[in-house]
């Protein structure tokens, strides 16, 4: 039910303690004045000079914050009123006030409240109070915003410096994990540049230098691949999801033997096609399961399922292993984010596999969730939309 107020009821409200004579001297210089809904009637530092008393609708007051988002103070109903300072101080507005539905206003401009003043000088002494009380109110606002936004500033600050922090351990990882292949292929370079190694001795040495600088050209295309991907978005085709989890699985079948991990594929015949680019959708789930390998427990497993619904196909990569801390678990795609030890053991590698998949899968218009339980595993489930 629409709230309606007549302006006796709400001009002693604005003006506590005025005579009802006075109340009528104020109405005769006033103007009641009707505007539809969306009607800015102050603007935020404009200056203006009039008084607005509300008979009837509703107003929402807005502060432009860092002079792009406008933040909500409060909203005005019938009986309320706003903009009295411009009365006795020509000073700009401090907020914008806007119709939120068709209202009824009366109006009270500063010429017409000079002419007030002549004739009811008490109503001076009862507009100074109010405007006391209001000026206090707005003192203990501004003090709150002004907490509000150090606290902004103080978390701002805080996130920046653990980015720095993140920054200098992502490069520190970047240097341990070229120096050691690097140190080890030149070492086995130089006993073969001297002659030192002949027979099965100089084929495992070979063995050893192609692995570690596979390891390098691996290291630097993840890196490269993770700055230039935003760059480049390729033509989208059918992809075979099954397909490219199982080459993926084929390829990290030595490394789950290291760590006695089993990839279990439980296909389907009836998933179909995906839209996407098969090379970057392959780097995506090739973080994941490589992800699931490294954090499982010897003698675990690794699940792999394929789900088709509602015109989307989801891949989902299961481990039973450490599970992800709930304190890190929202930071887990930033680009520098890596665990190196959970209780006795280390992990390698640079943290940036998740920040790939998840930068492959947004480029594709599709989603990367995760759920997992510290101590039971994780899963990640990837979900693209069918080819059409």
């Amino acid at each position: 039910m629409t709230t309606i107020r007549t302006p006796a009821k709400i001009i002693p409200r604005a003006f506590p303690g005025i005579k009802p004579d006075e109340v009528q001297e104020i109405i005769m210089n006033s103007r009641i004045m009707t505007y539809p809904a969306d009607t800015v009637v102050c603007r935020e530092d404009a200056v203006e000079t009039t008084f607005y008393m509300i008979l009837e609708g509703d107003f929402e007051v807005t502060k432009l914050i860092n002079k792009t988002d406008a933040r909500l103070l409060k909203t005005l109903t019938a009986g309320d009123f706003f903009g009295e300072m411009a009365l006795i101080h020509n000073a700009p507005r401090a907020a914008t006030v806007r119709s939120l539905t068709n209202v009824v206003v009366l109006e009270l401009d500063k010429e017409g409240f000079d002419r007030v003043l002549k004739r009811s000088p008490s109503v001076s002494m009862a507009m100074v109070g109010e405007i006391s009380s209001r000026l206090r109110q707005n003192d203990q606002l501004a003090i709150e915003d002004l907490r509000l936004r150090a606290s902004e500033l103080a978390s701002a600050y805080q996130k920046l410096a653990e980015q720095d922090l993140a920054r200098q351990e992502f490069l520190s990882n970047i240097a341990h994990e070229l120096r050691t292949p690097l140190m080890i292929a030149s070492g086995y370079l130089h006993a073969l540049k001297k002659g030192m190694l002949s027979g099965e001795q100089l084929k495992s040495s070979v063995d050893t230098i192609s692995r570690n600088v596979d390891q390098i050209v691996s290291l630097t295309n993840d890196i490269l691949f993770l700055q230039e991907i935003d760059l480049v978005l390729p033509d989208f085709q059918p992809v075979d999801m099954v397909e490219v989890v199982t080459r993926v699985a084929s390829k990290y079948k030595n490394k789950a033997t290291e760590r006695r991990v089993t990839i279990n594929i439980h296909e389907r015949r009836d998933i179909p096609n995906v839209q996407g680019d098969v090379q970057t959708l392959e780097r995506a789930v090739t973080a994941l399961v490589d992800n699931a390998i490294k954090f499982s427990a010897p003698n675990g497993k690794v699940d792999i399922h394929f789900n088709s619904q509602a015109k989307q196909v989801s891949v989902s990569v299961e481990d039973y292993g450490i599970g992800i801390d709930p304190a890190i678990r929202p930071r887990i795609f930033d680009r520098f984010i890596h665990l190196e030890k959970s209780g006795d053991e280390l992990y390698s590698g640079l943290g940036i596999g998740l920040s790939i998949a998840r930068q492959v899968i947004q480029q594709h218009k599709g989603s990367l969730d995760v759920d997992s339980q510290l101590g039971k595993g994780s899963k990640f489930t990837i979900t693209l939309l069918q080819w059409l």
